[in-house]
């Protein structure tokens, strides 16, 4: 049986199970679109949100930067998982709490104004829209390799699959598929993190073989790591971070980002009690866990695993010729994703860090032009089962792990902006006397048309689509998390304070990122000029959400103290959020 034949069983399988779970799970009332009920049990709304929370980005794309970042990538680990922990112990009880249906509902209600409700409802758009391109960009990766087609027609298929599980089961739909998203993406990292670990140290655990001998040599796996990448001319793997402003900055960020997504947050609003928030937030961190301590493995292995591959007798020795290169680098050329260049027409692949000022009298005595090879970060862990010779059996596993990783989050993305519209600007503001079933009406257009714009936007990616991930969490860090934690915490912030705070945080941020994100235009010449060196304090752009977000705080707290106080009412309510007594189901709108 071929390999192709192989892929498409399980990824037919998987999403014939989500089709199923879809049309059994439908939404019958904008209670279940929403928030499924209200009455999920709390280790299957821990396992959903865990498949929700890791995306493409966790699943395909993370242990790829920690391959290629080593130390300097950790902060995407302690900023995404740091970020979660936030948000299971400052928010998701206290939402709860609240009982409403979206974080616009929350906001729009706690600050009693329309305007702050229509600030948070862009706010979640920019945030949830430039995220979710990521996700579909992710697909599209999957699929271009595995099913042998184009990335645009990867994201089509992609598309449709999410359109028809999310739309015609909403939030109840959504949460059963993500829970057999979930066991179909950990069984997918795992099983050949297990394999690659024994091949290379003997140890059946990943994060414990980390931390061993490589067999082969008998060193320490890291000690080999480091030996490989410097022989090579790269940075030592464990190398320390000279900027450690700027890398706090990005944790942090990456941290209140997380705790300011909405399509996460909106999760905890879907079981029946607020101590059931907690608990299901307890079991989403064990889930994620599983897949977060194994990723530095993977990532690190997979290094190893891929320098062996072009130096098998060392870095020192000649590397492979083009001619004898692996079935799996031939396959992945076909994607575009990994590249060869023989710029010194020797038919054999130099690999090596070419901008290493240490290393050029190296190259030059071997008579290197050029790094020949360009791998692109995301295909790594979607090909470690391959460059480990693993059975065809993990590859298709795999495949349909990577999918269900990007489809899983995107369905969470895209409910997230529908339900924005559909509740909080057409319910809330433009129509209020709408019908349920016109509300539940909206809520599936208003999906559908979501994901039409998503589909177009992964084909056709703005600019910037590199970065996608950091603006989102930027977005979210520097405008949703600030006017949440205020909102629950502080009880003199009122209406006008927080609507100025989030302008501020968005505003200041956006602008941050678009200038400085790496590439600037000059007007008249046609080109693009990096900046880099004009970064403010030397913030990456990538990092200032964290900026972002202390702008907004301090917005709010000044612009509030020259104005009233909120209402009576208001401040008894912020007392009876922040002081939960165990209590009830969601309330109705």
């Amino acid at each position: 049986m071929s390999q192709f034949v192989i892929n498409l069983i399980f990824v037919g399988a998987s999403f014939a199970l989500y089709f199923g779970i879809a049309i059994w799970a439908r939404a019958g009332s904008t209670k279940e679109f929403y928030v499924a009920g209200g009455g999920v049990h709390p280790v299957l709304n821990g396992m959903a949100t865990a498949a929700d929370w890791m995306s493409a980005a966790s699943f395909i794309s993370m242990a790829g930067l920690l391959a290629m970042g080593g130390y300097g990538a950790s902060a995407y680990l302690m900023g995404w998982t740091g970020g979660y922990v936030l948000l299971a112990l400052l928010l998701a009880p206290y939402l709860r709490k609240f009982g409403k249906f979206t974080v616009p509902d929350f906001i729009g209600d706690r600050f009693y104004s329309r305007t702050a409700r229509l600030v948070a409802v862009a706010c979640l758009i920019i945030a949830s829209t430039t995220y979710v391109i990521g996700q579909m960009t992710g697909a599209g990766v999957a699929f271009s390799r595995f099913l042998e087609v184009s990335s645009t027609t990867g994201l089509i298929i992609a598309s449709i699959v999410v359109l028809f599980y999310a739309v015609l089961g909403g939030m109840k739909g959504i949460t059963y598929t993500q829970v057999a998203q979930y066991v179909v993406l950990i069984i997918a990292y795992t099983i050949p993190a297990v394999f690659i670990s024994l091949n290379l140290t003997g140890n059946p655990i990943p994060p414990l073989g980390l931390f061993s001998n490589e067999t082969a040599s008998g060193m320490p796996l890291l000690q080999k790591l480091d030996l490989l990448v410097t022989d090579l001319g790269f940075t030592a793997y464990t190398a320390d971070i000279p900027n450690k402003l700027n890398m706090f900055l990005f944790t942090l960020s990456l941290m209140i980002g997380t705790a300011g997504l909405p399509h996460v947050i909106i999760r905890f609003f879907t079981v029946p009690k607020v101590s059931d928030a907690r608990s299901s937030a307890g079991w989403a961190l064990v889930f994620i866990a599983l897949l977060y301590t194994t990723a530095p493995a993977v990532g690190s292995m997979a290094r190893i695993n891929l320098i062996d591959t072009i130096y098998p007798q060392g870095a020192a020795a000649a590397p492979i010729e083009f001619e004898a290169r692996p079935e799996w680098m031939k396959s992945w050329e076909t994607t575009g994703l990994l590249k060869f260049d023989d710029k010194n027409s020797d038919g054999r692949i130099q690999y090596y860090n070419d901008k290493s000022a240490g290393f050029e009298a190296t190259a030059a005595e071997r008579g290197w032009k050029g790094n020949e090879l360009t791998v692109n970060n995301d295909i790594l862990v979607l090909a470690n089962p391959e460059i480990a010779n693993l059975p065809s059996w993990v590859i298709g596993l795999i495949a349909a792990g990577g999918l269900a990783a990007a489809l899983s989050t995107a369905a969470g993305l895209l409910l997230a902006i529908s339900s924005a519209i559909s509740h909080d600007l057409i319910k809330k503001t433009l129509k209020p006397d709408i019908s349920e079933k016109g509300e539940l009406m909206a809520a599936r257009i208003s999906m559908t048309v979501a994901i039409v714009i998503a589909t177009w936007l992964g084909i056709n990616p703005p600019g910037f689509a590199a970065q996608v991930v950091a603006l989102a969490f930027g977005i979210a860090a520097a405008s949703i998390f600030p006017a949440l934690m205020m909102g629950i915490f502080s009880k003199r912030i009122n209406s006008a304070g927080a609507t100025a705070g989030m302008l501020a945080g968005l505003i200041s941020t956006c602008v941050y990122i678009f200038l400085y994100l790496g590439w600037f235009f000059i007007p008249g010449t046609n080109t693009f000029e990096n900046v880099e060196a004009n970064w403010l304090f030397g913030i990456s752009p990538l990092s200032f959400g964290a900026v972002g977000a202390i702008i907004n705080f301090v917005v709010a707290f000044v612009v509030s103290s020259l104005g009233k106080a909120p209402p009576q009412e208001v401040q008894d309510l912020v007392e009876s959020v922040r002081y939960p007594r165990g209590a009830g189901g969601a309330v109705d709108h």
